[in-house]
């Protein structure tokens, strides 16, 4: 089990986005970050989780908060994953996974029976001064980006 990185600094980092863009977690300060790790792109379930949170974009931005995603595949998958799906977000390359490591999504897996390391569907909550305020770990993605939102209003007061 990871270590809880709630009401602690976010790791910093600095990653390279889907156009070859360095992106960085302090370009950020003053506003929200909803930073979620998934798997794979163009995978079932990490397809509906990115459209989810493409269908729910204006609702985050009315929330000042912006929506990074974070995988292990190269920026030019993460680039036909965005136009094929129409992500308004920037998906960020965490090749040698270890952006994954300092958040504790790198993990042991299994399936089918057989073990590998992956990433373990997870969310950080980050708030404007870099300081992570929720985690949701072992994400099933029916209700997910709802359950974030829903967090969001609450702690705005909406």
């Amino acid at each position: 089990m990871s270590e809880s990185l709630v009401n602690k600094k976010a790791p910093e980092f600095t990653l390279m986005n889907e156009k070859g863009e360095p992106v960085s977690l302090s370009d950020f300060i003053g506003k929200k970050i909803v930073l979620y790790f998934y798997p794979k792109d163009m995978t079932p379930g990490c397809t509906t989780e990115a459209c989810d949170f493409r269908d729910h974009y204006e609702s985050f931005a009315d929330l000042n908060a912006v929506i990074l995603g974070v995988s292990t595949d190269s920026a030019e998958r993460h680039q036909k994953f965005i136009e094929k799906y129409d992500l308004p977000f920037s998906l960020l390359v965490d090749e040698n996974h270890e952006v994954c490591e300092k958040y504790g999504v790198w993990v042991l897996k299994k399936n089918y029976g057989k073990e590998y390391m992956g990433i373990e569907r997870s969310t950080f909550l980050i708030d404007e001064n870099g300081v992570v305020i929720k985690e949701w770990r072992k994400v099933r993605v029916k209700n997910h980006i709802e359950e974030v939102l829903n967090y969001l209003r609450e702690i705005e007061g909406e």
